[in-house]
Parts: C-alpha cells; sequence; structure tokens
C-alpha cells in the first residue's frame, strides 16, 4: 500500500508493485542540482477556472506566486477582481492584489525563469473534427523549456494524452542538455477542480503525483505542499495521465448510462431521478449519475477523446468508450427533436415559435459556457426558425454561429411557446415557470410544474 503524503509530512519511499521503492532507486552519487535564489516559490502558467485557484491556494497558504497569462483582458479582470469564482476564491483574490510582493500577474513568460516550481494549466481542448488542440500546451511548454533553470521542477497539470509530459517537457530538456531527475525535475499532476463546487476546496482534494524519475516525484510533492493536503504518489508521469483520462473518462460513460436509463424509465412510465436516489441508498458499489441535454465544460466532453485519439493511432478500439462519447454527443440534438415534436403536439410549428433556453451555462454555479449543450440546442431550434431567447443568471451573451440569440432578463410577465430548461443556477427564482404551459424540463428536477415535459 503507497503512504498518501500529508501536508505536514516529509517525503517518503512509497513502494512500487514491483517491490522497489523509492528509496531504492535514489541514486546518492549523483550531484544535487546547483543551488538558485528563486523569486518565486511557484508559477502558473494559465489563469483560467484551474489556474487561477491554484495561484491562489499557494499564496494563500504563505507562498511567493506569481501567475502568467497571456490573454491581456483576462489579465485585467483578474486585477479587477471581476472573475468567475467561487465566493472565497474571490475574497482571497481582494486580498492576493494588495500583495504586491507576494503576488505577481504578468503577461510576460520569462518571469517563469525566476521560480522555483512552475505549474502549467493551461486548456487542452478538442477541434471540431474531435482531435486533442494541444496549440495553447504546446507553446506554454516550448516557453517552460526555454527558460527553464537548474533546480526547477515543472509541472503539467493539464488533461492530456498518455506521453505528453515526456514529448512536451522532458525531450526537449534533455536536447537542451538539462537532465531530467538530476538538473531539473519533472511530472504530471492533474488538477481536480470542480468549478462551482464550494464542498470540495481544492486545497483538501488529494493530488496524484507521478514523476518522471523517483526523485522528480519526490521533489514534484515538496513543491504542491502549498496547494494540497495530501498527495498520492504513483509510479510515473504515464500513469498519473492515464489517471486523470480513467477519471474523466469513468464519468463520460455514466453519464452516458444514466442517460439512457432516463429513456427507459420514460417508456416504462417511471421517474428516473427516483430510480437513481434509490439506488443511491446503497452504501456500496454505487455512484449516482443523472441524465441532462449532454455533457458540456473543459473536461468531459474532451478528454475522452485524447485516449480514442491515441488508441486510434495504435489501431486499438475501445468500444465501450466510444459507444458513451457517441451517445452524449447526440443528446442535444434529442432535446432539439423533442422540443419540436412538443410544439407540434400543441399544434404549433417550430417556425416562427417563440422558445425561451433557461441556464445556457454548462453547469449550475458557474458562468462557463465551454461545449455547453445549450449552445447546440439554441443552434438547432433557431436554425429550424424558432425564435430563441435565454436566460441566465450568470452568462450575458452567447455566440452561436448564423444566429443572434437575445438574453432575457426578466421573464415573469411573457409566455413562451415552449420553455427548455437546460441548467439552474443556485437561487434562481423558477416560480415563473408555474404559469408557462410547456417546459422541457432536461435536468429531470422539475418534478412540480404543471407543464412539465420530458426529453
Amino acid at each position: 500500500m503507497r503512504d498518501v503524503v500529508g501536508l505536514a509530512s516529509e517525503p517518503v519511499p512509497y513502494d512500487h508493485p514491483t517491490g522497489l521503492g523509492h528509496t531504492a532507486l535514489l541514486d546518492s552519487s549523483v550531484p544535487p542540482p546547483p543551488l538558485v535564489d528563486f523569486l518565486y516559490d511557484a508559477a502558473i502558467v494559465g489563469l483560467g477556472y484551474v489556474g487561477l485557484p491554484t495561484a491562489l491556494t499557494f499564496h494563500s497558504n504563505g507562498f511567493r506566486v506569481a501567475g502568467v497569462d497571456i490573454s491581456a483582458p483576462r489579465l485585467q479582470s483578474i486585477r479587477a477582481g471581476e472573475v468567475d469564482a467561487l465566493a472565497s476564491d474571490n475574497a482571497r483574490l481582494a486580498k492576493a492584489l494588495t500583495d504586491a510582493d507576494g503576488f505577481t500577474l504578468t503577461g510576460d513568460p520569462t518571469i517563469l525563469s525566476q521560480a522555483e516550481a512552475v505549474l502549467v494549466c493551461v486548456p487542452t481542448p478538442i477541434d471540431e473534427h474531435l482531435l486533442p488542440d494541444l496549440k495553447a500546451l504546446r507553446a506554454a511548454c516550448a516557453s517552460v523549456v526555454r527558460l527553464a533553470q537548474p533546480g526547477q521542477v515543472l509541472m503539467l497539470t493539464s488533461t492530456t494524452y498518455v506521453g505528453c509530459t515526456y514529448d512536451l517537457l522532458v525531450r526537449p530538456l534533455e536536447e537542451r542538455g538539462l537532465r531530467v531527475g538530476r538538473d531539473v525535475f519533472v511530472a504530471f499532476a492533474p488538477e481536480r477542480i470542480d468549478p462551482g463546487n464550494a464542498a470540495f476546496a481544492q486545497y483538501e482534494v488529494p493530488r496524484v503525483v507521478g514523476g518522471v524519475t523517483p526523485m522528480c516525484t519526490q521533489r514534484a510533492i515538496a513543491a504542491l505542499r502549498g496547494c494540497s493536503v495530501e498527495l498520492y504518489p504513483v509510479r510515473d508521469a504515464r500513469t498519473a495521465e492515464m489517471t486523470k483520462l480513467y477519471e474523466n473518462t469513468f464519468r463520460a460513460v455514466n453519464i452516458s448510462l444514466a442517460n439512457e436509463f432516463a429513456d427507459i424509465s420514460a417508456t416504462l412510465g417511471l421517474d428516473i431521478t427516483e430510480v437513481i436516489d434509490a439506488a443511491a441508498t446503497k452504501p456500496f458499489g454505487f455512484m449516482p449519475f443523472y441524465p441532462g441535454a449532454g455533457i458540456g465544460g473543459h473536461c468531459i466532453p474532451c478528454d475522452p477523446h485524447y485516449l480514442l485519439w491515441q488508441l486510434r493511432a495504435a489501431r486499438v478500439s475501445a468500444p465501450l468508450i466510444e459507444t458513451a462519447m457517441t451517445s452524449v454527443a447526440l443528446r442535444p440534438g434529442r432535446v432539439t427533436r423533442r422540443a419540436i415534436e412538443l410544439l407540434g403536439r400543441r399544434g404549433m410549428s417550430v417556425e416562427g415559435a417563440q422558445v425561451l433556453v433557461l441556464g445556457v451555462a454548462y453547469k449550475p454555479g458557474v458562468a462557463d459556457v465551454r461545449e455547453s449543450p445549450a449552445l447546440e440546442i439554441m443552434q438547432r431550434l433557431a436554425a429550424a426558425g424558432a425564435q430563441v431567447s435565454f436566460l441566465d443568471d450568470r452568462v450575458s451573451t452567447v455566440d452561436v454561429p448564423g444566429q443572434v440569440i437575445e438574453r432575457v432578463t426578466e421573464p415573469r410577465d411573457r409566455i413562451w411557446d415552449l420553455v427548455v430548461v437546460q441548467c439552474v443556477h443556485p437561487q434562481t427564482d423558477l416560480e415563473w415557470l408555474r404559469r408557462q404551459p410547456a417546459v422541457l424540463d432536461t435536468t429531470y428536477r422539475l418534478n412540480d410544474l404543471p407543464g412539465r415535459e420530458l426529453p
């Protein structure tokens, strides 16, 4: 059994499945890297929904932090304290902005050479062909390699394919003449942030760490004590990379299953939410997942495709994952067809129908619309001729190609031909929905609405 390293403890050896512990693998004859008096304890590359909380966690624990982002508007928003974040993170940001010496924000990557630990937290999306889009990660890693200094700990946290840490950091560093595990220390330590969820603080969630060498793991563990209470070392960086892919693929497959059971339950006249809640009373062997209009955000719709892409190159199939990803990708189309069907049942054509989409963020509690099912639903309905509007407490504009979607701020005085509920933020007023003649509830949670229909 491996040791889980706690915040207050020193790095400890742990046993590999081979029986060799890290202590046995360390070569005491290897000279340590030259001592460098770094200006910052940590530099965070990319200040999005992962990078900014990471920087704030380091800073709130007394570490000197440099935050780097190439987006000038993003830096401006952070400096103004106008970011979509938890209340606790906004409070920490306000405090950090007053610390001129211990918290630096910049678009200049040369500051990376002045940090003892560098964490890369940039987006790793997919393109329209479901292929990995590595432009941001490649650019960030190229800067890290170019500016690397002896003694630094360099970590990827962005979800990516197995072997990426070696391809984008290890090989280029060694081409520069820096020996990984001796001169510099490289690891993969995937992020585990759930945006909008205050129940699981980043600092309290165990962090998986996989170094390229045992010494890399030890050094990465020491560096990450600034942002994690528990650190779980694994054999190597490739294992850590696969761990993150498995986590999010697990979620995608189970969401697909929940959607399928929702359709089955509708056929049999059952309430799927009641079924899932009842199954969740089992204290072992079950984890509840709930159906919806699709999956959105930066992780679940994207990450499994990094694995599938890599497997295709090896001529290996993963039929369960492929089927699940196809199923969840088709879900917004199903919702759209159901919306058109409901209009038809009311004797209305979709052409000219007044349709309101409630909640366009990909999940409750955030303003993030990346990969949100609402975008495809609105685009399809508008393309079919509907007059589509949206209501979202946290999102002011949406970009739907070829369509102009009006934002509604006061829904109480209007009657729509159909309301599609895609996402409900906390504290959102839903009382006005009772007056609506038809509500398509893709959340499966609004049981007491008189005009409620399910996908």
